[in-house]
């Protein structure tokens, strides 16, 4: 590695754990608004652990880890300073609605376009050209008004953006996960959670301990997030510069490659069956890639940047986020079951409950 400068290491630890990252969400499925999808159609909760599992890893690991390495979580761009809660709310909003519109965040698009989900294509490319909109093209003068607003900053201001209390989180967590799981012994199949949470913590490490020490370029603080670099790595794709390559790009090169590569191992999931329906995918993935572009950024991240990444540094920002993408995703999640417009290609249930009941057809 001695050949190697110390950006070029770190881009490529990037392109490591995006492979891990990738390869743990195709095997398992691993999905935030797919958890919601599946209590709403099966009252299955074994997706929603995972996520719940990995909250709690990716907390405690980054706490050991930032502790240790002395690392400053408060230079992440989740404790932003002049923070404005109501554009927070706003965009997490515009993510879960587009996430249950899409079928699927951004994460879990990239996996989906993995794994064989043509329409996955469409979702990615409007998040990408939305998010860039957002933050430097013709959206900026339109979102502007509202995230710099003077008063909704004030009005922010009274409450601050504090650091949550680790065992307070962490313990509400626990429970959350009991109440999930319902069965001791389910929590050893939650290793997909633990693998992704541990993910995260990596992430800080390679950017805040490895990066800190390059001399050639300036490595920011930063963890595991997919929209603006998903906007990013559209940006290389179509003006390649190899300067521009970064530890965010990368972790998304690596997703797309272990996704595929797990894919070919793991061939129990394809993506025919909304098509097949007859659903307007293309009008849903275009719309709901647009909300989570915009969505995104105006919220800080997604359910990944904020509802782990973000949530790692207990900043209480993240909690506004996330929980605004859970209720909107969930409401728009219930709204379009109504209208039988909530896609279900795959029922995920877990293992004992899956032997009691041999005639389970997991295509439907």
């Amino acid at each position: 590695m001695d050949s190697f400068e110390v950006f070029e290491i770190v881009n490529l630890l990037g392109l490591l754990l995006g492979l891990i990252f990738g390869a743990i969400a195709q095997k398992k499925q691993f999905c935030f608004s797919g958890s919601i999808k599946d209590y709403m159609l099966t009252k299955s909760t074994m997706r929603g652990s995972s996520v719940v599992m990995a909250m709690i890893v990716a907390i405690v690991s980054t706490a050991l880890i930032s502790s240790f390495f002395e690392l400053d979580l408060s230079e992440t761009p989740y404790y932003r300073e002049n923070i404005n809660y109501f554009a927070i709310i706003l965009g997490g909003s515009m993510f879960g609605v587009g996430m249950m519109l899409a079928d699927g965040c951004s994460n879990r698009h990239l996996i989906k376009l993995a794994q064989g989900d043509k329409n996955s294509v469409i979702s990615i490319v409007f998040i990408a050209i939305f998010a860039f909109a957002t933050t430097k093209g013709f959206l900026y003068g339109f979102f502007d008004p509202i995230v710099n607003n003077e008063t909704l900053v004030n009005w922010s201001g009274i409450l601050g953006n504090f650091t949550m209390n680790i065992y307070f989180v962490v313990g509400i967590l626990i429970i959350l996960l009991i109440f999930l799981v319902k069965k001791v012994k389910r929590i050893l199949s939650l290793w997909d959670g633990v693998l992704v949470g541990l993910v995260v913590a990596a992430a800080w490490s390679v950017t805040g301990i490895i990066g800190e020490e390059s001399m050639e370029r300036v490595i920011n603080l930063s963890g595991v997030t997919f929209v603006y670099p998903t906007a990013k790595s559209l940006e290389l794709f179509m003006l390649y510069e190899v300067n521009e390559l970064t530890f965010s790009i990368s972790l998304v090169i690596g997703v797309l490659l272990g996704a595929f590569t797990m894919s070919k191992f793991n061939k129990r999931y394809s993506f025919g069956c909304t098509a097949a329906k007859g659903e307007n995918r293309v009008r849903n993935n275009m719309i709901g890639g647009a909300l989570m572009g915009s969505g995104g950024i105006l919220s800080i991240g997604c359910t990944v940047g904020q509802g782990l990444t973000g949530l790692s540094t207990l900043a209480f920002a993240s909690v506004i986020a996330i929980g605004s993408i859970f209720i909107a995703g969930t409401i728009t999640a219930i709204y379009l079951n109504r209208k039988n417009e909530l896609p279900m290609c795959f029922i995920f249930e877990w293992e004992d409950k899956e032997k009691e009941e041999k005639s389970v057809d997991f295509q439907i």
